[in-house]
């Protein structure tokens, strides 16, 4: 009887709290941000990176990928605090960002991979993302194993400074060997502790891959997207988001299995009207459609 008694006294408070404060008891689940990969913006932001990311900004996103960095020229001319200073300035963070790491998997040096790491740790970054692996590395099965290996090193590299890896795709990776792609050998040969996947869905809808499938084998995994259309009449280039063949609300229905944590919108050719204009029809697709 106490039980019982304790119990409707609580749900009756519970009622009483609703009552005074329904918007509490109410309160909808808030979006992911979205975030844009700035390489979309390449050709404009070199030349004006203050006013491009104030304009980003105002677009709506929370969220920007980085791209080019180097120890010398940093981010478009901004060393590390100065460009951290610019996305504080906007309301923005970045979780990840792109560096080339061809010289790391080769086993040439380990010193870019370090100056990766410490300009991410000033931007309060998550990921160091692989985007891209030169057409030499990746010739066959065998290549594959021991860019996993090097994977697997260079996360543990991220781990010791708070950091985690990430590995971008494009199409070669779904090169078959056998019964195997050399995306299923990284994929299988990568620590899931410390290496996530950043799934491009345009490469993989592109290469007739299915992402809900390599979401229901690899549970977890891709903790970060990038969301970029296919052109209903020439696949090799993009549209905005929402106007090509990828059936984004179908993929969205796995996010959750997939473990996404960031959504990056990536516009790479083709762009109605303009660059800008690009990105701000996929944001308001995926804000409105999507998220």
């Amino acid at each position: 009887m106490n039980s019982r008694r304790t119990f409707i006294k609580q749900t009756g408070l519970f009622a009483a709290a609703v009552a005074v404060a329904p918007s509490f008891a109410c309160k909808p689940i808030a979006k992911k941000p979205i975030g844009l990969q700035l390489y979309s913006l390449r050709d404009i932001i070199k030349n004006d990176i203050k006013g491009i990311i104030q304009k980003v900004a105002a677009i709506g996103y929370k969220e920007v990928e980085t791209y080019g960095y180097s120890a010398k020229g940093g981010f478009w001319g901004l060393d590390s605090k100065a460009f951290a200073s610019l996305l504080k300035e906007n309301g923005l963070t970045s979780p990840s960002g792109h560096f080339g790491m061809d010289n790391f998997i080769s086993g040439k040096t380990s010193d870019e991979l370090k100056s990766y790491i410490e300009a991410s740790n000033v931007l309060g970054s998550k990921y160091v993302v692989v985007p891209y692996l030169g057409g030499g590395l990746r010739k066959t099965e065998d290549d594959y194993k021991k860019i996993a290996a090097k994977l697997n090193e260079a996360a543990e590299m991220c781990k010791t400074a708070g950091l985690k890896l990430g590995y971008h795709n494009h199409d070669f990776e779904f090169t078959k060997f056998g019964n195997q792609t050399g995306y299923d050998i990284l994929l299988a040969g990568t620590d899931k502790k410390l290496v996530d996947f950043e799934l491009d869905l345009y490469w993989a809808v592109r290469s007739q891959v299915d992402p809900l499938a390599l979401f229901k084998t690899h549970p977890g995994r891709f903790t970060m997207w990038h969301i970029k259309d296919i052109d209903k009449k020439n696949k090799d280039v993009n549209t905005e988001v929402g106007n090509g063949a990828v059936n984004f609300k179908s993929i969205f229905t796995g996010a959750k299995l997939a473990g996404v944590k960031h959504y990056y919108v990536e516009h790479e050719f083709n762009y109605q009207p303009d660059e800008l204009g690009s990105i701000k029809t996929s944001f308001d697709y995926v804000n409105k459609e999507l998220l």
